[in-house]
């Protein structure tokens, strides 16, 4: 049977490379989509590795052309935190959670180079604020005041690229300049490593992730500040116009914006959404149009085998294998463009493009493979009843 519809696609080799064709473009655009959606999904059911709910972030400036004494700043963050309803209050970086602000660099260790990391600047209390999940070693402490080396946090997965399987606490590693020679601010001790964070949106991967410790009582002056305070549950507005208020008490010339981080990660899923959706609705709309294809291409083949047909019931043959044979046919002439598209497919995880682990694009292949089947085998459903229904009487007669 096998080999027989083989002979009959053969004998249509030109109409059925055009089936081929149309089933391998409508599998490439299933595993791109299906790889982007499966993807997507994963991120957004793994962990964020630290808890975003009832943080507030409060970003201090000084007046035009000011700075803030950090010796003032701390006394403003001490007032701040002795208001009730307040929690932890962490003074650190610009590059906060869920907001489009990035703070990317490289590391190295010995001959091992770290991917693209993330790199922010954190108090004492930065753990305590955000929850972070340590795994080894311990958060910034006074401890750390004498350090000779700047005292780090990293998370799991610069831990693994840096050091792979050796110990990771009180090692020491740099910045990634190997033909610059190495400043002494620019050394890191590793203090502790705490769960992957994803600190970029609610679809992101996690990324890898270094926290320098803000030395306390500096003589830094700052222009911007920017402080995570944790609150406690129920806190809203009459809590936010106090910390506006107890900030502009020491200085009317700084200015106080109090944002919510939930409301951040809302905001920023619903841009990272929107790509997504549209690239969604655009293989839907392709699918559509190929599955219009083929039904239209399978009924033209059947009017135009109707002698065929009423020849084979003529001789013997039932409807229900006539049935069978057109959908026997269609899914041979899936298959090869199954095959096609899953050579090309293959580079993918083979080739680790655009640096994604092999598995979403292993599901990708299967759930293509399996949607291009199916939509095949509805297109050619009810062409192969309309086969199976000819009378042999009547199609003999027309020829």
């Amino acid at each position: 049977m096998l080999r027989h519809l083989f002979t009959l696609i053969w004998n249509r080799k030109r109409s059925n490379l055009l089936l081929i064709s149309e089933i391998f473009f409508s599998f490439v655009v299933l595993f791109g989509v299906g790889a982007v959606v499966i993807t997507t999904a994963k991120n957004y059911l793994a962990p964020h590795g630290f808890n975003y709910e009832q943080v507030w972030r409060l970003q201090v400036r000084a007046g035009q052309g000011l700075t803030m004494p950090r010796a003032e700043l701390d006394d403003v963050l001490r007032q701040v935190k002795a208001l009730p309803g307040v929690q932890t209050v962490a003074l650190t970086s610009g590059n906060t959670p869920f907001i489009f602000n990035n703070n990317n660099s490289f590391f190295g260790y010995k001959d091992k180079q770290s991917p693209l990391t993330n790199v922010y600047d954190a108090d004492d209390h930065y753990a305590t604020a955000m929850q972070l999940q340590l795994r080894e070693g311990r958060w910034f402490a006074p401890a750390d005041d004498g350090s000779n080396h700047r005292p780090v946090v990293i998370s799991q997965d610069l831990r693994e690229s840096l050091f792979g399987n050796e110990p990771a606490l009180g090692k020491i590693f740099t910045y990634s300049k190997p033909d610059k020679v190495t400043k002494p601010e620019d050394e890191f001790v590793v203090m502790g490593v705490v769960e992957k964070v994803r600190m970029e949106s609610d679809f992101s991967a996690p990324i890898s992730s270094l926290w320098k410790r803000l030395i306390p009582f500096d003589t830094t002056h700052w222009e911007t500040a920017n402080v995570l305070v944790r609150v406690a549950p129920g806190s809203g507005g009459l809590l936010q116009e106090k910390i506006a208020r107890t900030v502009a008490s020491v200085t009317r010339q700084w200015t106080t914006e109090v944002r919510v981080m939930n409301d951040e990660r809302i905001n920023r899923r619903r841009y990272t959404l929107v790509p997504v959706v549209g690239l969604a609705i655009i293989g839907l709309f392709l699918i559509i149009n190929v599955a219009l294809g083929l039904f239209g291409v399978l009924w033209y083949n059947i009017s135009q085998r109707r002698a065929e047909i009423g020849l084979r019931r003529a001789m013997g043959a039932t409807g229900a294998s006539i049935g069978r044979q057109f959908l026997g046919e269609m899914m041979v002439v899936t298959t090869f463009g199954v095959l096609l598209g899953g050579l090309l497919a293959a580079q993918f995880p083979l080739l680790h493009a655009f640096d994604q682990p092999a598995q979403p694009y292993l599901l990708a292949i299967a759930a293509a493979t399996g949607a291009v089947y199916l939509i095949t085998a509805l297109c050619a459903w009810q062409p192969s009843r309309l086969a199976a229904a000819i009378h042999p009487a009547v199609a003999l007669r027309e020829e």
